[in-house]
């Protein structure tokens, strides 16, 4: 043993020797100094004690709220996808409202279609929709919305799979008028995006033509495919020249978002 050991056990053994020694009433007073002394000790222990367990009741409060937050978490997302499902229905029902109207307000017995698919390559170009040659469908048979023209069919299936060639395609002329002019000329779509969609173009008018923007653009039935005095768009802007003038034409159907059509009879010569 180390002498500063051996020191502190022979004090700490006279103390004990001299405090058992001692009168009861000294005893008292050297357990009540010692007492005294570790007071503050014992408090500081009891008030760590004390906040310790504090501490493991918010750990495991926060657990389980940690729990109850992820259960939370889940119920919002469920009920978001609800809530979407519904929005998506209360679009549907209402688009489904507005082309049982239009198709009651047409004076053509017309077909309804679903189109079923639409590639990204040639988005402005054509659309496949759900009815063929078992449901009447001939070539060439005009094709319209909610809204105005929407092309003619290109290719009719035999398995219930039709194409239709769009009026935002280049290839598809038709014979229009200018509401309250006497214009006529032919319209086509067009190469090329612009912003908010689309745009056709309207060739062969009068270099003197006086067109306003927002002129309403009809058909005028001639040809042989399309019915007269179907809706086509509205004028965005004229542009002069010297054999005729052109006029930028937004169309009237929304192109970007086709969901339901309708096949109106063949025009017969």
């Amino acid at each position: 043993m180390r002498p500063l050991n051996l020191l502190a056990f022979l004090l700490f053994l006279a103390g004990t020797v001299w405090a058992l020694t001692r009168s009861e009433r000294a005893v008292r007073e050297i357990q009540a100094t010692y007492y005294q002394w570790l007071t503050p000790f014992l408090s500081a222990g009891s008030a760590m004690e004390v906040k310790a367990r504090s501490y493991l009741d918010e750990v495991h409060n926060s657990k389980e709220l940690e729990v109850e937050l992820e259960t939370m978490r889940g119920e919002f997302d469920r009920l978001r996808l609800v809530e979407a499902d519904a929005q998506d229905l209360k679009e549907e029902n209402a688009r489904l409202r507005r082309d049982l109207d239009f198709q009651k307000r047409m004076d053509f017995k017309a077909t309804a279609a679903r189109v079923i698919r639409r590639q990204p390559t040639t988005w402005w170009q054509t659309v496949d929709i759900d009815r063929g040659e078992e449901s009447g469908v001939s070539l060439h048979q005009p094709v319209v919305a909610d809204g105005g023209l929407v092309g003619k069919v290109d290719r009719v299936g035999k398995t219930g799979v039709s194409s239709v060639i769009l009026l935002t395609d280049e290839a598809c002329q038709v014979s229009v008028k200018l509401e309250g002019t006497p214009e006529a000329g032919i319209l086509s779509g067009q190469r090329g995006q612009y912003e908010g969609g689309p745009r056709l173009r309207l060739r062969f008018l009068s270099t003197k033509a006086r067109i306003s923007p927002g002129t309403r653009v009809f058909t005028t039935g001639r040809g042989g495919l399309f019915p007269a005095n179907i809706l086509v768009g509205t004028v965005e802007s004229v542009v002069p020249g010297l054999l005729d003038s052109e006029a930028l034409v937004r169309p009237s159907v929304d192109f970007t978002d086709l969901s339901t059509v309708f096949l109106l009879p063949a025009v017969t010569p």
